[in-house]
């Protein structure tokens, strides 16, 4: 069996579903509560390369985080990361991984597909 990863926040119903779907389906996953253990630039340069998108559309526009700091008038990729770095809120969840592929569970389909 590959390895999964998920980026999950416990306070996320969309998290905690995926987490459940990934037990229903006997999938002992790493589970890495982003909130706590804040991923580096790095990690979410990898992030983005796996789901194959940009960091503007990682962020999670309603946070009060994302207007405070006024980033829906930044396109510069390396702030964008720094400010998720700094405001883990401000990350989509939950991102499952599974080998080199990576998706949000939102909708929960997502992951069903990248489980098939």
């Amino acid at each position: 069996m590959q390895e999964v990863t998920i980026w999950h926040n416990p306070k996320c119903s969309k998290s905690r579903n995926a987490l459940a779907l990934l037990e229903e389906n006997n999938i002992e996953a790493n589970v890495v509560k982003y909130l706590e253990n804040t991923p580096t630039k790095e990690e979410i340069k990898n992030i983005l390369n796996l789901l194959e998108m940009n960091a503007k559309d990682l962020l999670r526009k309603g946070e009060s985080a994302y207007s405070e700091l006024n980033l829906s008038q930044i396109d510069d990729e390396d702030a964008l990361i720094q400010a998720m770095v700094e405001n883990p809120i401000l990350i989509e969840r939950p991102i499952i991984v599974k080998s080199n592929k990576a998706v949000i569970a939102r909708p929960i389909e997502n992951l069903e597909d990248l489980l098939k």
